[in-house]
């Protein structure tokens, strides 16, 4: 990777949800100093090693294969020691950059993330790279596809690096509770079986999947009321009574205030046949 490449386009009008503005690849030998950005950026560092600067993450060492992230007007600095580094980047904007934000898999906190399998994501970044080349309205929509898989294989293998700490990975936790949901169950008894405080389970929880332990396992009960509602013939008290749920005016109440209609009606609604 010995020639600068890049690529810049405005972004069109249709594309709000989610836009890639700029693409390219460098061997860079020289650090981006005190620096703002009006967009977001991806930079992937393929081979080499050098540092990393934001205001929220602090300075850190960085050692290819990794990528981080840079926040819209934020002040960053970032660069590779004397030898240089292989780099990628990517410049995207767009609505659905506050639900990567929201959804915590993008961290501005935690910019880094150390890569574990560099084969896909250079693979990503050379898609973005050729569709933006294209200059099409397909091009730029597969683009904004491919980002989108960026941002969600970096926040699967930043997840992973977290839980090699020794603690139950976050992905297992889930699982386990979701094949548990509709039994009853102590929380603090479910974290005590997997190694951690109840705190961290919650911790855990709300970074995979937004939602509290308990939260979560409503929703798991109330999706699979929702499944034998459409696909049996069950009444109402049996379906409640099959998710875990004693109580039928419980559960109907519930179900409506998470659904907006009755159990009854959403299998008028959505029963084939």
């Amino acid at each position: 990777m010995r020639e600068a490449e890049a690529i810049y386009r405005s972004p069109l009008a249709a594309a709000g949800g989610l836009a890639v503005t700029g693409s390219g690849r460098q061997h860079a030998r020289h650090a981006v100093k005190d620096r703002k950005l009006p967009s977001f950026a991806a930079v992937l560092v393929e081979r080499g090693q050098g540092f990393l600067e934001t205001a929220a993450g602090g300075r850190q060492a960085v050692a290819g294969p990794a990528l981080f992230w840079l926040f819209p007007h934020r002040l960053h600095s970032y660069g590779p020691d004397e030898n240089g580094w292989d780099e990628r980047w990517a410049l995207f904007e767009g609505s659905f950059t506050r639900d990567f934000v929201r959804m915590r898999l993008m961290a501005e906190r935690h910019p880094l993330v150390a890569l574990r399998h560099a084969e896909e994501m250079a693979r990503l970044f050379g898609q973005v790279h050729a569709d933006l080349a294209d200059d099409s309205h397909l091009g730029q929509a597969s683009a904004a596809l491919a980002l989108h898989r960026i941002v969600i294989t970096a926040a699967r293998q930043a997840g992973g690096a977290a839980d090699r700490g020794g603690e139950a990975a976050a992905g297992d936790l889930v699982e386990a509770l979701r094949g548990r949901a509709l039994q009853v169950l102590d929380l603090a008894a479910f974290a005590a079986e997997h190694g951690i405080s109840p705190a961290t389970l919650r911790r855990k929880f709300i970074a995979a999947t937004g939602l509290p332990p308990k939260a979560f396992q409503l929703r798991a009960r109330m999706d699979q009321a929702k499944q034998l509602l459409v696909t049996t013939d069950e009444t109402i008290e049996a379906v409640a009574a099959a998710v875990g749920i004693d109580d039928p005016f419980y559960f109907s109440r519930v179900f409506h205030a998470r659904e907006g209609c009755s159990p009854r009606d959403f299998r008028v609604r959505y029963r084939r046949g």
